[in-house]
């Protein structure tokens, strides 16, 4: 939910202050005032201009499936919320406390690749390749803004109900950046598009984004996998099965998730906290206290696999409470066939990259 129009009038001399900072930043960057440092080994950057909610994660799992069969491929994000400090390399046997969810993720789900959180994405490079002379190359998670670092590849993603272009500079709106810096990206992802492509309106999203000639437009959405369980990862669900779930959360946006549970079951009961917010012990009892209320034999929680690397630190106590809670898992896909032309377009960019 916005901050209504009032909200923005009353907040945009902070915004101008802030873009003022953020547009002098920038400038520094360019007039090479401050330091931008190129690496040998070709950096795959994935972000977005807005705080949150554009897909990050599914799209730099799909950089992952994409590279590893024929690259040592490393991944390098802040970690948010950690509790650690510094660099550190992430195994999957850290928890989220040590590693943030995202990074976590990685870890259980990629185990041929190198992982790592480093708040410096600049200092944590050269430590990932000194550890790993092997590395090929490094993608980094949320580094739109991180400048210190050139990219060979800079992704930028918009999702579809929420493009950059029609949003704010912070706090009057969710813009880390001013539109204009979209023009760093040479590749523009419209994220969590409809999975029909007739309410796609392909030639009016390309005039709204105005993009140069070098950048390279596609349009992505979410396929869900079928749910698995919290407790044994085999063990799968039907979601068509079920008349109630309840959908416990901490991520920036629900509303595509939702639209996909909708079609599948009757009831959804919604749970929901602030991005990346760490569970307590009180919120586990709630939640128990909520699932034994519904009067349903057809039931279960839901929860995202990010969320379920926060949920983890309440393992013991959801076994004690016996919550059936199960993860929903998703890969990115691509419109108007254009996977090919993607993948393609990723690989030639690696193999014509020059230090």
């Amino acid at each position: 939910m916005g901050i209504g129009l009032i909200g923005r009038i009353l907040l945009s001399p902070v915004s101008f202050v802030y873009g003022l900072a953020v547009n002098t930043r920038n400038l520094l960057y360019e007039a090479g005032l401050l330091k931008s440092t190129s690496f040998s080994n070709p950096i795959i950057s994935v972000g977005n201009l807005s705080v949150g909610g554009a897909g990050k994660t599914p799209h730099v799992e799909y950089l992952i499936r994409l590279l590893q069969p024929y690259l040592q491929i490393g991944v390098l994000s802040r970690g948010y919320k950690r509790k650690s400090k510094g660099f550190r390399f992430v195994t999957r046997n850290d928890n989220v406390l040590q590693a943030g969810d995202e990074p976590l993720q990685y870890a259980r789900k990629f185990n041929e690749s190198v992982i790592a959180v480093s708040e410096s994405r600049a200092l944590g490079i050269p430590l990932m390749l000194k550890r790993y002379s092997g590395l090929q190359t490094i993608i980094l998670d949320d580094a739109f803004q991180h400048l210190s670092v050139t990219p060979a590849i800079n992704i930028l993603l918009t999702p579809f109900d929420d493009l950059y272009t029609r949003d704010y500079l912070l706090p009057a709106g969710r813009l880390r950046e001013n539109v204009s810096s979209a023009k760093r990206a040479n590749i523009v992802v419209v994220t969590k598009c409809p999975k029909q492509e007739e309410e796609i309106n392909q030639e009016a999203i390309i005039t709204e984004l105005q993009l140069e000639d070098y950048q390279q437009l596609f349009f992505s959405y979410y396929e869900y996998g079928k749910p698995y369980s919290f407790f044994e990862p085999l063990l799968r669900k039907n979601l068509e099965d079920l008349d109630d779930v309840i959908l416990i959360s901490a991520i920036a946006n629900t509303s595509y998730l939702e639209q996909h549970l909708e079609s599948k079951v009757k009831n959804i009961h919604k749970v929901e906290y602030e991005d990346h917010h760490l569970y307590s012990e009180k919120e586990i009892e709630n939640l128990s206290r909520l699932f034994k209320q519904i009067e349903s034999d057809k039931k279960c929680i839901l929860t995202t696999e990010k969320d379920a690397t926060r949920l983890e630190l309440h393992f013991q106590q959801i076994h004690n409470s016996n919550l059936p809670i199960f993860v929903l898992p998703i890969e990115v896909h691509f419109h108007f066939n254009d996977k090919n032309q993607f993948d393609d377009l990723i690989k030639e960019l690696l193999l014509n990259f020059k230090f």
